[in-house]
C-alpha cells in the first residue's frame, strides 16, 4: 500500500515538472497547444499543461548578424566584381517568425543575395565603388519590405568588401596617380602663379617707392640749391654794401684775398715741382693794384689810379724756388 502511495506521488511530481517551463531572457517561447500555436511564452517562469501543450520553437528576440557570403556580381558594364554584406536583423514577433517562414536564417541570405545582385547589376563598376551609401539604403528598404510579413524587423545591411578584378585594380591605381600627379602639378602651377604675382607686386612698390625718393631727393636738392643761390646772393650784396661804403680799399681787400688762396692751390698741387713766384711783395701788391683798377673799370667808377702806398719797382727776373718737400 505504502509503495503504491509513493508511485502516486512520484508520478504527480514526474506530471507536475512536464508543465513548468523557464524562458530565459532574450529569448521567446511558442507554445503548441494540440500541435496548434496557442501562445508567445515571455522570459519567466509558465506552466504547461502535460501532453497538451508544449514548446514548439524558441526564438531568439535579441538583434542579430547574418553574414552574407561573398558574391560574384557582374555590373552593368560587364566587369566582375567580389562582394561581401552583413544583415541586422531582429525578431519583433515570434509568433510569425516561428511559422510564416521554413528557415528563417535561410530565407533571409536568399532575399538578401539576390537583391544584392539586383541592386548593383545596375551600376557601372565606378557607381558601385563610390556609391556604397547609396546600395546600403537600396538593399535595406527591399529586405526590409520583403521580411515584414515574417515579423522580421532589418536594421541594416551593409557592403563589406567589393573587390574588383586584379587588371582594373591595376588600372584604377595608375589612374588615381595621374590624377595625383595632375593635381600635384596644378598646386605647383597656382604656387608658381601667386610667387610670380608676389614677386611682381613687390618690384612694383619698389619701383614707386624709388620713384618718390628721388622726387624727394630732386625736391630737396632744389631747395638745397635755391638756399644757396639766396646766400649767394645775399653775400653779393653785402660785397655790393661793403664796396659803396669803403671804396677801393674794400675791393682790394676781397682781390687780394682770392688772389692769395688762388695762390696757395699752386703750392697744393702734387704735380708742381716748382713754384714761380715774384720775389718782391711789392710786386704781389702791384698786381693786386691792377685787378683793383680793372674791377674799378668794370664797376663804371672814377678812373682813379689804385693807390698801393707804393711805386711799382722795374720787374726783375723770377728764381725758381724748389719746394720744401723737393729739396731733400
Amino acid at each position: 500500500m505504502e509503495f503504491v502511495l509513493a508511485a502516486l506521488l512520484l508520478l504527480l511530481f514526474v506530471f507536475l515538472a512536464m508543465g513548468v517551463r523557464v524562458v530565459k531572457q532574450g529569448f521567446v517561447y511558442t507554445i503548441e497547444r494540440l500541435g496548434r500555436f496557442h501562445n508567445a511564452a515571455e522570459p519567466g517562469l509558465h506552466i504547461l499543461i502535460p501532453f497538451i501543450d508544449r514548446v514548439g520553437r524558441k526564438i531568439n528576440m535579441m538583434e542579430q548578424v547574418l553574414d552574407i557570403p561573398g558574391q560574384e556580381i557582374i555590373t552593368a558594364d560587364n566587369a566582375m566584381v567580389g562582394v561581401d554584406a552583413v544583415v541586422f536583423f531582429q525578431v519583433l514577433d515570434a509568433g510569425k517568425a516561428a511559422y510564416e517562414v521554413s528557415n528563417l536564417y535561410q530565407a533571409i541570405m536568399a532575399l538578401t543575395t539576390t537583391n544584392l545582385r539586383t541592386v548593383m547589376g545596375s551600376m557601372d563598376l565606378d557607381e558601385t565603388l563610390s556609391k556604397r551609401d547609396e546600395i546600403n539604403a537600396r538593399l535595406l528598404s527591399v529586405v526590409d519590405h520583403a521580411t515584414s510579413p515574417w515579423g522580421v524587423k532589418i536594421t541594416r545591411v551593409e557592403i563589406k568588401d567589393i573587390r574588383p578584378p586584379h587588371d582594373i585594380s591595376e588600372a584604377m591605381a595608375r589612374q588615381m596617380k595621374a590624377e595625383r600627379l595632375k593635381r600635384a602639378e596644378i598646386l605647383e602651377a597656382e604656387g608658381d602663379k601667386t610667387s610670380s604675382i608676389l614677386r611682381a607686386e613687390g618690384r612694383k612698390q619698389s619701383a614707386i617707392l624709388e620713384a618718390e625718393g628721388k622726387r624727394e631727393a630732386a625736391y630737396r636738392d632744389a631747395e638745397a640749391r635755391e638756399r644757396a643761390a639766396e646766400a649767394e646772393a645775399k653775400a653779393t650784396q653785402l660785397v655790393s654794401d661793403a664796396i659803396a661804403s669803403s671804396g677801393n680799399q674794400a675791393i682790394n681787400y676781397f682781390i687780394a684775398q682770392e688772389y692769395t688762396r688762388a695762390f696757395g692751390k699752386f703750392a697744393d698741387s702734387p704735380n708742381a715741382k716748382t713754384i714761380l713766384f715774384p720775389m718782391e711783395a711789392t710786386q704781389l701788391i702791384g698786381s693786386l693794384g691792377g685787378i683793383g683798377e680793372l674791377v674799378k673799370g668794370a664797376l663804371g667808377t672814377d678812373t682813379q689810379t689804385v693807390n698801393t702806398g707804393t711805386p711799382l719797382p722795374p720787374e726783375r727776373p723770377r728764381t725758381s724756388v724748389p719746394r720744401s718737400r723737393d729739396q731733400g
